[in-house]
């Protein structure tokens, strides 16, 4: 809350500068303790990342700052922001931007069913697809119209860049497994409507491998751990009650004196993300709803 931007953003103290992803992965983490515009200690923090986030909304429906680097990524994490705070405004401007954002990720899908960094249907790989996935998923939720047929081709694009260990590479024909993207993988489709297939059983079986505490570098920790949580509260109690004490455990030893909880994308980032995952249990976001 300290270190909002006077514009209403967050990545400021990154190397990325005020950015949409960040400063709606902020808003998501003020709304998983139960503040909402108009309601809650941070009522007015939340209400200063929508303002922030519909300035840097276009004709073209991209949300993206002019600092943002790979927008796509930004874009999907802040159409998710818009889509889990639709129905806590007022606002008309929100469903207008929500409804065009979404318009944007379903006309740039590729000819493989995915995404990439700029919002063009040239390649795709599977972070950036998950990305989107989850903003379809919360949109539709709210209401907003989505063909079911992007959704379809989008899962058909996950469940073919899977590798035969059950991670995922990250693009279609290329690359081996790794805990990120594989997290990422498994949680997209679940909200595409998967349960219970193969590919989300050997996902989740290679994800566990990576249950904390874990001594190797991860790489794109944070990022990671968003998912893995995600799939493994999604996928059951078993899974959850295995997963959920130890990524708590290991992200309280993480934190910092003073509050946050360092990150190379920006402490901003990865404190919103520590926060997210450890108030998953409030189940106060729309998208972690069962």
């Amino acid at each position: 809350a300290q270190h909002q931007g006077e514009d209403g953003s967050y990545g400021g103290m990154s190397h990325y500068g005020p950015h949409v992803g960040i400063t709606g992965i902020a808003g998501l983490a003020f709304m998983a303790e139960g503040c909402t515009p108009g309601r809650g200690r941070y009522a007015a923090h939340v209400e200063r990342c929508i303002d922030f986030v519909l300035s840097q909304g276009s004709e073209s429906g991209l949300l993206a700052a002019a600092t943002s680097h790979g927008p796509m990524y930004g874009h999907g994490f802040a159409t998710l922001f818009l889509a889990e705070v639709y129905g806590m405004t007022p606002r008309p401007e929100v469903r207008e931007a929500l409804r065009r954002a979404v318009r944007l990720i379903s006309g740039t899908q590729n000819e493989e069913g995915g995404w990439r960094y700029q919002p063009v249907r040239s390649d795709a790989d599977i972070s950036v697809t998950v990305c989107q996935i989850m903003a379809l998923r919360a949109a539709r939720n709210a209401g907003i119209y989505v063909d079911k047929t992007i959704i379809d081709s989008a899962t058909r694009y996950v469940k073919e860049s899977q590798n035969p260990d059950g991670g995922f590479r990250y693009m279609m024909h290329s690359g081996g497994s790794a805990f990120a993207r594989s997290a990422g993988a498994v949680a997209a489709m679940q909200y595409a409507g998967e349960y219970g297939s193969d590919e989300i059983n050997r996902g989740l079986l290679y994800v566990m491998r990576f249950i904390p505490p874990q001594e190797q570098n991860l790489g794109h920790y944070f990022y990671g751990h968003y998912y893995a949580a995600q799939a493994m509260y999604l996928s059951g109690d078993e899974n959850w009650q295995r997963w959920w004490p130890a990524v708590r455990g290991e992200l309280l030893s993480k934190q910092e004196p003073e509050g946050l909880w360092r990150n190379q994308a920006g402490d901003e980032y990865g404190t919103a993300m520590a926060l997210i995952i450890l108030q998953m249990p409030n189940r106060l976001l729309p998208i972690f709803q069962k």
